[in-house]
């Protein structure tokens, strides 16, 4: 029986994943995913971890809120322990210290971002600038932390059956490119490789092989930047990748939703829901306020 090397959701998983199962409508969901690996992102940058690490840190990321609600686990301790695991998975290991120190800067700043927001909207004051406060290593909230990371990293570990074994398209897609004769068009393999990186922040990685998605990125950059290829029903281009158009397509709707416009409201909602604590304290003021409307 061949090994899977990149475990995919199932169907079910897809169509009602365990976040939506508990409540949580779809679209806060995909932006709490896409905050989640923004998070890992400017993280990783923070700690000068490689792109591999953080990379494959967002496809854990990603992978675990399939087989997870996010009303069990906050996105923030998640996406922190899977940075942790990734960092080892890469063999590129950055310290506990280190990467609870920037976490906590990281949620400082939002959380000090919704209060100038908060204070904005209700008087005409000048915001203050962010000011961090480096924490105590022998305080409660560093060692609040310090567990926090320990278990997300073990819950990954334990939910995901111990498979986390990560593949890229990123070499396969600049195989694809050259195979096409696209290599010296300019800007085909940089907004490809862009689209890659931001294919990140959506659940592709946990949905499709990274083949598909590869050309999936080839397929919205030519689109964007109006280079023809063939595209006969008899022999289109992706065919001879083993791609479906369906399944591209797919992706790139995942993608472009990224880049819709989102209001101020939209965006601070997000940030405020990092933590399950404050998720679960949404969904109920949601659910009074549709027991209020009904009755």
């Amino acid at each position: 029986m061949p090994v899977i090397l990149s475990p995919l959701a199932s169907l079910q998983q897809i169509a009602n994943s365990p976040s939506r199962e508990d409540g949580i409508p779809e679209d806060i969901e995909e932006d709490l995913r896409a905050y989640g690996c923004k998070l890992i992102q400017q993280a990783g940058i923070l700690l000068k971890q490689n792109q591999v690490a953080m990379a494959t840190a967002q496809v854990l990321f990603q992978r675990f809120w399939y087989v997870t609600s996010m009303k069990q686990f906050g996105i923030g301790d998640i996406g922190m322990g899977a940075l942790y695991l990734a960092s080892k998975l890469e063999e590129c290991p950055i310290r506990m210290r280190d990467l609870i120190n920037v976490y906590d800067v990281l949620l400082s700043r939002a959380r000090h971002t919704l209060a100038t927001s908060a204070v904005a909207a209700g008087a005409s004051s000048s915001s203050t600038p962010f000011h961090y406060e480096p924490m105590s290593y022998f305080s409660q909230r560093f060692y609040d932390l310090k567990d926090a990371l320990v278990v997300a990293e073990m819950q990954i570990l334990k939910r995901l059956g111990f498979n986390v074994q990560v593949q890229l398209p990123y070499g396969t897609m600049i195989n694809y490119i050259r195979v096409l004769g696209l290599a010296d068009v300019e800007g085909v393999p940089q907004k490809a490789w862009g689209y890659l990186n931001d294919a990140l922040q959506t659940p592709v990685y946990a949905i499709y092989p990274f083949p598909t998605i590869a050309v999936a990125c080839i397929f919205l950059t030519c689109r964007q930047l109006q280079i023809p290829l063939p595209e006969e029903p008899s022999h289109p281009w992706w065919a001879l990748f083993d791609a479906d158009l369906e399944d591209i397509t797919s992706i790139c709707g995942y993608i472009l939703r990224l880049y819709r416009p989102r209001s101020e409201a939209e965006k601070q909602l997000v940030m405020a829901l990092v933590s399950k604590k404050e998720l679960r304290k949404w969904l109920d003021m949601e659910q009074q306020a549709a027991n209020r409307s009904r009755g």
